[in-house]
């Protein structure tokens, strides 16, 4: 399945833990995978309910699981059973990074906290991805993605365009701290290499998003004292949303002077393009809510087509609209093969999402479909010197789980 003529991944030769659950933690580990990591996701005997979500073909395999899972191998174990927390220490002691969001009081009681693995296995690189940092007064507390939207100012942030808090119909905390999780992990090796020493690493979420929020919005609040409010004008103005036009939707967004004076002749208002308010980006942006208003009285005045053309021809930034269930029929997608339809051992035909970045020299292609629960539990045991009849009386006492 890889690509001709290109290297391995990046990661080749790297070996992952992947002790993470939902979303987060499995989407971190699975770009790792896809850069040639040995990825081995470390789940309980009993499996994750959230990965038997319907729709599914057999349960723990929906489509999380298909396209959060894949180049990993999957060992099933009792961490709790001695037999298996032996199993996961030799696991450990193989590996190169360990993911886990497993809260601290557990990490103690299972022996895989940051003080016992740096004594342990000092190359070894830590990676805790929490809902908040060790070190402040919210650490051990629980933490999904709505809570961590709720506490960092993202509710808030839509509730000062839609006039109540509210949350974004995407998992966005947990995607973001994933992206963060990849960066730290790569960094932490990268030292590694450098040095010759592994460290402990916390991403928590809270903090990650906090920053996240802060990037545009932290306005005239970033100043001691502040020089005016939090938040980035722009973004916060409620007409900033798509626009209806004649027979459907669109994204129309003119940004430099250029763009404007187009658009403003375009729709038969050139003296538009001198008018104090919207002369200049900074007039712009303090009149945002005018400018944008005046937009979405213009939309309907054309088509979807009429619009991408004018922007097209005038560099404008702009889109339709998309229907995410019929992203695979975009011919941009198709064109760069964005949603192939593969074959699964054991779930069938479906439709993966390949990683989005274009290497020219190494691959990142699918090497393993997603494992069932379990599928590689014997595999990876024998791979640490246990013989078959560990094995066997290792899954007989209920502290393993093969596929």
């Amino acid at each position: 399945m890889t690509e001709p003529d290109l290297a391995p991944g990046a990661f080749d030769g790297i070996r992952v833990i992947d002790l993470t659950t939902v979303l987060m933690g499995p989407l971190a580990s699975r770009m790792l995978a896809d850069h040639g990591a040995d990825v081995i996701r470390l789940e309980s005997v009993e499996g994750e309910a959230f990965l038997s979500t319907p729709p599914t073909r057999h349960a723990g395999m929906n489509w999380f699981a298909l396209n959060l899972h894949r180049n990993k191998r999957s060992v099933a174990l009792d961490l709790k059973h001695p037999d298996g927390a032996a199993a996961a220490a030799d696991l450990v002691a193989s590996a190169d990074v360990l993911i886990t969001n497993m809260r601290q009081s557990a990490l103690e009681r299972l022996a895989l906290d940051a003080a016992t693995l740096r004594a342990r296995h000092p190359r070894l690189v830590h990676c805790v991805a929490n809902g908040f940092g060790s070190d402040g007064p919210y650490a051990g507390r629980a933490a999904y993605d709505d809570a961590i939207q709720a506490a960092s100012g993202y509710a808030d942030l839509i509730g000062r365009v839609q006039g109540r808090p509210g949350f974004s119909p995407a998992v966005v905390a947990d995607k973001v701290c994933a992206l963060h999780v990849v960066q730290a992990v790569m960094a932490a090796l990268f030292f590694r290499e450098r040095t010759g020493r592994g460290q402990t690493i916390e991403v928590p979420m809270f903090e990650t998003m906090v920053a996240f929020n802060l990037a545009e919005h932290h306005g005239g609040a970033a100043f001691e004292p502040p020089l005016g409010d939090i938040g980035y004008v722009r973004a916060l103005n409620p007409y900033r949303r798509p626009y209806r036009c004649a027979d459907g939707w669109a994204c129309l967004m003119p940004y430099t002077d250029a763009n404007w004076r187009d658009f403003f002749a375009f729709v038969g208002r050139p003296e538009l393009a001198g008018d104090p308010r919207f002369a200049r980006h900074a007039d712009r942006i303090a009149n945002s809510g005018e400018l944008y208003g005046f937009v979405e009285e213009q939309a309907p005045s054309h088509t979807v087509a009429e619009w991408l053309a004018f922007c097209e021809a005038h560099s404008v930034p702009a889109a339709e609209v998309m229907d995410l269930a019929r992203a695979h029929e975009d011919p941009h997608l198709a064109a760069v093969g964005m949603l192939p339809v593969v074959d699964h051992p054991t779930e069938g035909t479906y439709r993966a999402v390949r990683d989005s970045v274009h290497y020219d020299s190494m691959s990142v292609a699918l090497r393993r479909h997603a494992p069932n629960p379990g599928q590689h539990t014997a595999e990876v045991l024998a791979g640490l010197g246990w013989d078959r009849a560990r094995i066997d009386a290792l899954v007989a006492a209920g502290a393993a789980r093969t596929g």
